[in-house]
């Protein structure tokens, strides 16, 4: 059986991009993995105003959710911006504000996105194994 790979975000960050508000995860390196990644909530939530602005109030118990898998997703292409423009372009789908576009900058594209019942789960800053993983979907 192959490894399965999560990938951590910060609230609301993980929210939206489960409920598939967002569908493009902005990193500042690029990755050539593709396939079912589950998406982990880290233990600090973003405290940004304009972060938390994107989320509807029926999403916010997922939010809530801190330190463990709250859902999963295709990985399906990671596409660089190399300028404002680039990135700007796509805005509506990494919800990121444009003062916050260092180049070069990659998005990692998904779909197919659902939440997950919540499992408690140590995070890292990459993508990392996540072991004895239920494929249980809600």
């Amino acid at each position: 059986m192959s490894p399965q790979y999560a990938l951590s975000l910060k609230q609301p960050w993980a929210a939206l991009l489960v409920h598939g508000r967002k569908t493009i995860e902005v990193r500042r390196w690029p990755t050539a993995r593709r396939g079912r990644i589950l998406i982990h909530a880290a233990r600090v939530p973003d405290d940004r105003p304009q972060a938390w602005s994107h989320l509807p109030a029926e999403w916010l118990e997922t939010a809530q959710l801190l330190g463990g898998i709250i859902g999963a997703g295709d990985l399906i292409d990671c596409c660089t911006y190399h300028t404002l423009e680039a990135f700007q372009a796509d805005q509506h789908r990494h919800l990121n504000d444009p003062s916050w576009f260092q180049a070069p900058l990659y998005g990692f594209s998904f779909t197919n996105l659902t939440v997950l019942p919540f499992r408690r789960y140590p995070g890292w800053v990459r993508f990392f194994v996540v072991d004895n993983v239920e494929k249980k979907e809600r």
